[in-house]
This record gives C-alpha cells, sequence and structure tokens, in this order.
C-alpha cells in the first residue's frame, strides 16, 4: 500500500496562511524537530486551492532526512553496532523517529515523476480530445494524492514533545463523593487496563489503597511500552461521573470525581534530589504477604520537604524495594510540576487550544443515565459502553488531532508575521 492508502487524514483545516509558506517556515533553519503521528490517529486533510510544489528549501530539508535515513538504514548491517546492543536500540530509535516523512515524500517524490509524466501525455494528445481528457483526469487524482502528502509532511514535520516516547506512571486519587469515588477510580482502572492490553504495553501495579466499600482511594499503575506518554497524556485532569450509587436507596443521582495524574519515568538524570530535603520513615505494610509484612517494617513513607509531597509504599516485601518505588514516584511527582510549568507557558502562548491542561481541569463527564461520555475538550460525546470495554482511543487520537492543529494555526501565524 501506498503511504497516504495506510493514514487517514487532517480534513476541513482552515488556515490563514499558504500551505507554501508554512511549509517554507518549516524548512527554515531551526526546524529540524519531526514528530511521527501515533497509530490510528485520525488526522484531518488540509484544503487549499493553491500550487502544490514543495519549495526547494523544503525539498533540500527532505532529501536531508532521507539521506540520514538511508545512512542509518545501513548501520543496521554494520557488525560493530549489531554487536553493540546499546549503540543497536539508538539507531533503530533514530531511524523510526524519521521513517513516516521519508515514506510520505518518498510517495510525494514519485507522484512529481507521474505528475510530470501525465502532463508530458497531455501536451502531446494535440488534438485527440479523448487522449487530453484522459491527461487531465489522471493529472487532477495525482494532484489530490500530493496536495494530501504535503498535509501529512507539514504534520509530521511539526516540533515533537521531547517526552513522547518515554514511559510513564498513571496514578488515580478518588476525589469527592466518598465512597462512590472510590468505585469509580476502581472503574476508571478497569477502563485503562484494558486500554493498555489493548496498546500491547506492560502495566504493573507500584502501589494502592483501597477503599472501604470497594474501588480504590489511589492506585498507581507503571506503564512501559511503544510511545506510552504521547497518548497517556492526554488523561491527566479530573473525571466526574454522574450516576445512582447501589447505595442510594431513593434513586437520586450523584456525582463524584476522580482525578488521574500522569508522571512521566525519570531517573536521577532528569530529576536532582537533595537527600536532605527527603524526610523518611518505614512501618509495617500489614494486609496479606506472610509474616515478614507483619513483622518486618517494610513499608516506605517519604516525605519531599520542599514540595510537602508524600509518598506512601506498600508494594513490595522487602523495605529497600518500596523505597526505590516510592522515590521512583516523587521523582515523576517533581519532574510532573515542572512539565506542567512549562506547558502553561506554551498554552499562553498558543491561547489555551486545547482547555487548561492543568490537573485540575474537568476533562470527561461519565453519564450513566444517559448512556455517555461527555469529552469537554473536544465538545464531543462517546457511547460510555465503548469506554468502559477500554476504548478511549478515539478521545485520545481526537485530542492529538486537535492538538495538531492548534499548531498549525500558530504555525501559520508566526509565518504570517
Amino acid at each position: 500500500k501506498t503511504y497516504s492508502q495506510q493514514h487517514l487524514h487532517l480534513t476541513n483545516m482552515k488556515l490563514s496562511t499558504p500551505l507554501y509558506l508554512l511549509l517554507s517556515a518549516l524548512s527554515m533553519e531551526g526546524a529540524v524537530s519531526f514528530a511521527p503521528a501515533p497509530q490510528n490517529v485520525i488526522h484531518r486533510e488540509l484544503k487549499t486551492s493553491l500550487p502544490m510544489a514543495l519549495d526547494d528549501a523544503m525539498k533540500s530539508r527532505l532529501e536531508g532526512i532521507r539521506r540520514s535515513f538511508q545512512a542509518l538504514t545501513e548501520r543496521l548491517g554494520d557488525p560493530d553496532v549489531i554487536s553493540d546492543s546499546n549503540l543497536l536500540r539508538k539507531v533503530m530509535k533514530d531511524r523510526s523517529q524519521s521513517e513516516e516523512v521519508v515514506m510520505a515524500y518518498e510517495e510525494y517524490a514519485q507522484l512529481d515523476v507521474e505528475l510530470e509524466g501525465a502532463q508530458e501525455l497531455f501536451q502531446d494528445a494535440g488534438d485527440d480530445a479523448e487522449m487530453r481528457e484522459m491527461a487531465r483526469a489522471e493529472i487532477k487524482e495525482i494532484e489530490a494524492r500530493m496536495e494530501v502528502l504535503e498535509s501529512e509532511i507539514l504534520v509530521l514535520l511539526l516540533p515533537k514533545d521531547p517526552n513522547d516516547d518515554r514511559n510513564c506512571m498513571l496514578e488515580i486519587r478518588a476525589g469527592t463523593g466518598g465512597s462512590e469515588a472510590n468505585i469509580f477510580a476502581g472503574d476508571l482502572l478497569d477502563i485503562y487496563r484494558k486500554y493498555m492490553s489493548d496498546q500491547g504495553w506492560q502495566v504493573k501495579m507500584m502501589d494502592s489503597s483501597s477503599g472501604d466499600d470497594g474501588g480504590y482511594k489511589n492506585v498507581v499503575l507503571e506503564v512501559k511500552g511503544d510511545k506510552v506518554y504521547s497518548k497517556l497524556k492526554w488523561e491527566a485532569g479530573v473525571h466526574r461521573v454522574q450516576r445512582v450509587p447501589a447505595t442510594e436507596t431513593q434513586g437520586r443521582v450523584h456525582t463524584s470525581t476522580a482525578s488521574v495524574a500522569i508522571m512521566i519515568e525519570v531517573d536521577d538524570v532528569d530529576v536532582k534530589i537533595d537527600p536532605k530535603e527527603i524526610e523518611m520513615s518505614t512501618m509495617r505494610s500489614g494486609g496479606a504477604g506472610g509474616q515478614n509484612v507483619n513483622k518486618v517494617e517494610t513499608a516506605v513513607d517519604l516525605l519531599h520537604k520542599p514540595t510537602g509531597i508524600r509518598i506512601k509504599c506498600t508494594q513490595e516485601r522487602s523495605q529497600l524495594k518500596n523505597k526505590e518505588l516510592a522515590m521512583k514516584m516523587l521523582m515523576g511527582k517533581l519532574y510532573d510540576i515542572e512539565v506542567e510549568k512549562q506547558e502553561a507557558e506554551e498554552r499562553a502562548r498558543r491561547g489555551d487550544q486545547i482547555g487548561t491542561g492543568g490537573r485540575s481541569e474537568k476533562i470527561r463527564t461519565y453519564n450513566w443515565k444517559d448512556s455517555r461520555v461527555s469529552e469537554h475538550r473536544l465538545g464531543q460525546n462517546f457511547p460510555l459502553q465503548d469506554i468502559l470495554g477500554g476504548g478511549v482511543g478515539p478521545i485520545i487520537d481526537g485530542l492529538i488531532a486537535k492538538d495538531q492543529e492548534a499548531k498549525l494555526k500558530q504555525l501559520s501565524e508566526d509565518s504570517a508575521m
């Protein structure tokens, strides 16, 4: 299949600046980052009646990307690279980052050759009306496909979130609503587990605190796999449920909440923590796990004094492992604070295209009575049963597409200055 047949496209996009100016802006020095779009993202096709030729500067940059891709492909057969697993992983990662844009550009270049041939056929047809009409139809078809590819290349060359390829931790914390909030937190956990299973990701429970009547007061998952953060980051925020609790005798609808936090998996290279800023205490874990957890102080309670962040970890059966998990969660939370600060600055520059993005923002409502889920950032409703089955993919894809649209709009405004 061709590249365009393998991907869905951005549609109904309206830009205030001609497409060739946007492509020129991306071809300028410094615009070297490009972001492969996560699989299954529903792009929207850019509509323009302008000439479709990529300018020379853009073609030169794309040729450079293609040469680098070919060089990395050749390195995969180098015995020195094959024998070094770390180097091999790095080469494969670097190559994968440019694969999609190279595929799109190569198809575009091939279509450019076909277009030239069709134009020559039209000129050579002379007075043969049938031949001229056939050539004209072919030219129209080729130009339409090239226009779509130009749009895709533009999206693929948008600046990439440097954290998109990272693994992360997902924390669900029950909010207002008492026992019903705990149960709802458990429902969200089930939804995400199903979604993660469909994605083929590895999931491990790092910490949990069960609710008295079911569900969870708090639960933290470690998630590893392909482009985990690029998708799960859209789930951060406050989720709200409206339904009749099982304990409600008069049939009244209650509203409860649970918050979701997505913390990038980091290490001491990304986050420096002064040991003097940490206060640690230990205790007995209690619960299942044999005599060891009840007689030995395996549980760890960490307090980061500058921020007041407290991490309690009881998941593992040894104090050392619980301390390692607690430190990992603490570093993730500290890094998340810094990321949120940077994102807030970027949103202010872009004009809040997709909600506030804050961790306290109410992003989604799950309505049992009407059997729908309302995604407030998109202004769209989705079938409740689909979401309960782990089908949050369409929501995430829609948010990614909207983010791309916001970046394209900003790029058009910047290039028009």
